[in-house]
């Protein structure tokens, strides 16, 4: 890790900066090659072009914080770590969309903001060709400027000229025998699946609704329980260890909150792609899903390749998730794997799992280019 320290003041409105560097696949093989494990069919030429170029990058984005005496720490993308956010207040990742990704995992409060830079983005006569000159460089709908107008775009962000859009993230939290575990937020997408492509993803999907389950509280029908002695049996109280209600049909508890689950179906399929506003430009947009507002605070879900047994399916299988609704999945697979903004980010599933989606996590506070705001 890079450090520097600014001995004089500065009039940056940030205090502290960390530089988030991508790891080029050139660096990767380079490793692998010294062990004899490189494949045999690499173009270490391209690789190399593609490794030169974000290094520039990243020697003239110091070059440029150190001229603004502003203080900055670099990491490595794959050894970014929560404490290397200590006192930090503003986020650089140098790379390309998964690296901005993957630093946005770890602002998960939503008080830092990020900048994006592209590296080394894909020249405007490479975009419409079919033979390309080099398939590795960096994609930047994330980044707000790239190697070419940094210079401009981060003096204006360090000096507080910079345009900052709130996007909103997927809240993902799972259920299993023992534990419950919030994942990171996920800024693009979510894909849920089994682990194998091959296999079916089976689960059941609905939607919650807070329900009160006390011994007090009424039954589905309106009804009251007037046992003077205590609840009878089949009540709320003798089924409490169960996520069988009779009185409400399904009920199941996320952070000791009882929750209805309504509107439900079964699904059989190839799993099934969440979104967000942010994320519908990407893979969900690839699998047809529906274009969406940058400003959109509802999430999208597509179910992947479904078995249409019925028509309980039909018609469902690409809407909405709104905000303030929160939708509920119960895995029916033996395995599952839920991938958080692409293959780097992990969670696996077992059968009888639940799974809480919202988009109530926190919202990113990204920067980005004045033309976009």
């Amino acid at each position: 890790m890079n450090k520097f320290m600014s001995s004089q003041s500065s009039s940056s409105i940030f205090r502290k900066i960390l530089v988030v560097i991508k790891q080029t696949a050139y660096e990767e093989y380079s490793q692998l090659r010294l062990r004899g494990q490189a494949p045999k069919a690499l173009r270490w030429k391209r690789l190399e072009n593609r490794y030169k170029a974000h290094k520039t990058c990243v020697n003239n984005l110091l070059g440029i914080l150190r001229h603004h005496n502003v203080e900055f720490e670099c990491v490595n993308r794959v050894e970014l770590d929560r404490q290397h956010l200590a006192n930090v207040d503003l986020v650089l990742a140098v790379g390309g969309d998964g690296t901005a990704l993957s630093a946005a995992h770890f602002l998960d409060h939503g008080t830092i903001p990020l900048l994006g830079i592209n590296s080394d983005p894909i020249k405007e006569e490479d975009r419409d060709t079919k033979k390309k000159t080099d398939e590795r460089r960096s994609h930047g709908a994330l980044c707000m400027c790239t190697s070419n107008n940094m210079a401009d775009g981060v003096s204006k962000v360090l000096f507080g000229e910079g345009v900052i859009q709130e996007r909103t993230r997927i809240q993902c939290i799972v259920k299993s025998t023992f534990s419950e575990t919030r994942l990171v937020p996920a800024l693009n997408d979510l894909l849920i699946c089994n682990p194998s492509p091959a296999a079916v993803s089976r689960f059941r999907m609905g939607w919650l609704e807070p329900v009160d389950i006390s011994d007090h509280a009424p039954l589905k029908d309106g009804s009251k329980n007037s046992n003077p002695f205590g609840p009878l049996r089949g009540s709320s109280f003798e089924e409490r260890a169960t996520t069988q209600y009779t009185q409400y049909g399904t009920v199941t508890r996320f952070g000791n909150v009882a929750y209805d689950i309504r509107d439900s179906l079964n699904v059989w399929g190839s799993g099934i792609w969440l979104s967000t506003a942010t994320g519908s430009t990407a893979a969900m947009a690839a699998a047809g899903g529906m274009p969406m507002s940058l400003d959109s605070k509802n999430l999208q879900y597509l179910i992947r390749e479904h078995i249409y047994e019925s028509n309980e399916v039909k018609g469902r299988d690409n809407s909405w998730v709104k905000e303030g609704e929160q939708l509920h999945l119960r895995w029916n697979s033996q395995k599952g794997t839920i991938f958080v903004d692409g293959s780097h980010m992990t969670h696996d599933l077992e059968l009888g799992d639940e799974i809480l989606i919202s988009s109530a996590a926190p919202p990113l506070l990204l920067f980005v280019p004045p033309d976009s705001a």
